[in-house]
């Protein structure tokens, strides 16, 4: 049995908590694991495979319950529940939160250590990513919006994207309101559109780039580049945002050379 076994095993046979959300090999790559007994962790891995942001399952209490539960997740799952946090979504009493470096199983105390984590094991940024948002910087405007049109036309609104995301959470999505009718329900390009644009827009300056979203669209639709674009130019705009979502947050200071 591993030590990561071993540990969350301890965790589960002491009672510290009911359940350990973690890694387990799957078909053709790890995938989310459930463990309610110690017998269960023997299952658990953790390598570069682990992708999934089993942060996600934080705010399901009909996944999790009000009982105090153990995660194993990676780097996006840690800075998913600072920002959790922040949001007032999750209680840090009932979470046992831990990750694994190199040999190490590092279990967090406070969100400050979960701050430091993140700020000193930050990522290799996906150079494909970065590759193809310079592509599109490079467009003009009339060329951004044909290949923008033409590729969120494509779009079926199968909502995967927002089902994968941790922070999309809301118990009504936008796209659900029809008094009024904010949205068209049905896949259009115009409506299809408006969806990308409102998702991003409540990501700004929340999202924490795990790009769940766009593992989990089947038509492979660039709807992480979006995201992730409109966080560079955040950033690029208002400096390191720390204070939650941008579209919630005023300031008489801020910038206004975006508006053209």
């Amino acid at each position: 049995m591993s030590k990561l076994s071993k540990d969350t095993a301890a965790l589960l046979s002491e009672g510290t908590v009911k359940m350990i959300i973690g890694y387990e090999q799957g078909t053709e790559r790890p995938r989310p694991a459930f463990c309610h007994t110690p017998e269960d962790c023997e299952r658990l891995i953790f390598n570069d495979q682990c992708s999934n942001n089993l942060a996600v399952y934080l705010t399901k209490k009909e996944i999790i319950g009000e009982d105090k539960v153990g995660v194993v997740g990676n780097y996006y799952v840690v800075k998913t529940v600072i920002q959790l946090n922040l949001e007032n979504q999750i209680n840090l009493q009932n979470l046992v939160l831990m990750t694994v470096d190199g040999d190490d199983i590092i279990t967090f105390g406070s969100i400050d250590e979960m701050q430091q984590y993140v700020d000193t094991h930050e990522p290799v940024p996906n150079e494909k990513v970065l590759a193809a948002i310079e592509k599109i910087d490079k467009m003009s405007r009339s060329e951004r919006w044909e290949y923008w049109k033409s590729e969120l036309s494509k779009c079926v609104r199968c909502y995967a994207c927002r089902a994968a995301c941790p922070l999309c959470y809301c118990n009504r999505c936008v796209t659900e309101v029809n008094c009024p009718q904010w949205i068209e329900p049905w896949a259009s390009p115009l409506s299809n559109m408006e969806w990308q644009i409102n998702r991003i827009m409540h990501m700004s300056g929340r999202c924490v780039g795990c790009g769940e979203c766009a593992a989990a669209c089947p038509l492979e639709l660039p709807i992480g580049i979006l995201t992730k674009k409109m966080g560079m130019d955040i950033k690029n705009t208002f400096g390191g945002w720390k204070d939650g979502s941008v579209l919630s947050t005023y300031n008489v200071n801020d910038k206004e050379n975006f508006i053209k």
